[in-house]
């Protein structure tokens, strides 16, 4: 079931090719969010070493973070980031209706709250990976992705369902929560490792995914996809740009 349930996380959260089995243990649907923060391991491993072989060419830091961005977009499908535009179209034209937001949410159409907020961002992630590229802080591209993604498996924790279908019911139903607890913590104390630096993102980390957990709570009365979406790239967007506002 660990290989099942491994295999499934990489596929849900990343682009990366896995082959499911035709059959799969229904309790690996839930077991595989103790996973999260390793794919976000990963993924962070895979974004530092293009940015270790841009450094490696001499590329311009500002410029590289061009393909870093890119690659990272890459990586997720931008499965996140489309969560982060049917949440942003859905706060603004809910107008705090649950039943309208939820409508809106599972609208495959983008609308201009939805754009907006992808710009905000890339934006905010290009202009932070910039400096962080030039400073060499390659560690924080290794921890973001590992932080957002144990933020999302707080959601399951914290949170009920918002819509009682789909993989996220699935998957809370069979929720080992002392293993999920476990790995959030294994992710704090790798924080911890960073020194100061480390604490900081953790501490964005925490604040965001309170501050994504009461929004969901109030509208929703729980979470679903899209919104874990969008905490993934807020907190990912905060963190780089926290730790490039002090360089």
């Amino acid at each position: 079931m660990t290989v099942q349930a491994l295999k499934i996380a990489f596929s849900l959260l990343t682009r990366i090719p896995v082959r499911l089995p035709e059959e799969l243990d229904p309790r690996a649907w839930g077991r595989a969010v103790v996973f999260y923060p390793l794919v976000g391991l990963v993924m962070g491993l895979v974004l530092a070493g293009a940015a270790l072989g841009a450094d490696a060419l001499n590329w311009n830091p500002t410029a590289a973070a061009v393909p870093v961005l890119l690659l990272w977009v890459g990586l997720t499908g931008a499965f996140h980031l489309d969560g982060l535009a049917d949440s942003a179209d859905a706060w603004l034209g809910g107008y705090g209706d649950r039943d309208k937001t939820v409508r809106i949410m599972k609208d495959p159409a983008c609308g201009p709250a939805g754009a907006v907020a992808l710009i905000l961002v890339l934006l905010t992630k290009w202009a932070a990976l910039g400096p962080l590229l030039a400073a060499g802080q390659w560690s924080v591209l290794i921890l973001m992705p590992v932080l957002a993604r144990a933020a999302v498996a707080g959601l399951f924790l914290a949170l009920p369902c918002a819509v009682e279908e789909g993989l996220v019911s699935r998957a809370k139903e069979q929720l080992p929560r002392g293993e999920v607890t476990g790995a959030i913590l294994v992710s704090a104390l790798a924080a911890l490792v960073l020194g100061w630096t480390g604490l900081g993102l953790l501490v964005v980390t925490v604040v965001i995914s309170l501050l994504g957990m009461r929004l969901m709570q109030q509208r929703l009365g729980g979470f679903s996809g899209d919104p874990a979406g969008a905490l993934v790239e807020t907190v990912e967007a905060a963190g780089l740009l926290a730790v490039a506002l002090t360089l």
